[in-house]
């Protein structure tokens, strides 16, 4: 695949799973929060929904930032979700898509498996596990649900 036909464009892919402390339907309905995102996923900066399947994402990468339309591709409740980047003006040459699992593993477990494929750079592998780690706080320390802190 060519990047505006000077080099080729690497798209790395990855997949991670982490077990959550929380019945499914919860941790399915705070995955669907695409405002809450920045909070989990270190890579966006901001979430702007325009409309039930398309949402603007502000994202820093390699000291850089980029502004995309994400669009929902698949949602099946308590399930699976899948999202990919629209090619647009504001990010061209860039494609993101991920699909997230999530599998009841008790009345108060589930395990959610992430696969992303980025060619935004930077070791997917490493930011896939990060993000499940971070939901997983996110989650579990519910709390606050604006600011994803816990009650001290």
């Amino acid at each position: 695949m060519q990047n505006n036909g000077t080099k080729p464009r690497t798209i790395d892919a990855a997949e991670g799973s982490i077990a959550v402390k929380a019945p499914i339907a919860g941790v399915y309905e705070r995955w669907l929060e695409f405002e809450d995102y920045p909070k989990f996923i270190t890579a966006i900066r901001s979430v702007r929904k325009l409309d039930a399947n398309h949402f603007v994402a502000s994202l820093g990468f390699n000291g850089k930032e980029y502004e995309t339309t994400l669009e929902l591709m698949l949602c099946i409740p308590e399930r699976r979700l899948a999202w990919r980047t629209l090619a647009d003006h504001r990010a061209p040459d860039h494609f993101a898509a991920g699909v997230v699992s999530f599998a009841s593993l008790s009345d108060q477990s589930t395990c959610v498996t992430l696969k992303l494929t980025s060619s935004f750079g930077g070791a997917v592998s490493s930011r896939v596990d990060k993000y499940l780690h971070n939901f997983k706080r996110l989650v579990e320390g519910q709390g606050d649900r604006k600011t994803g802190k816990s009650d001290p």
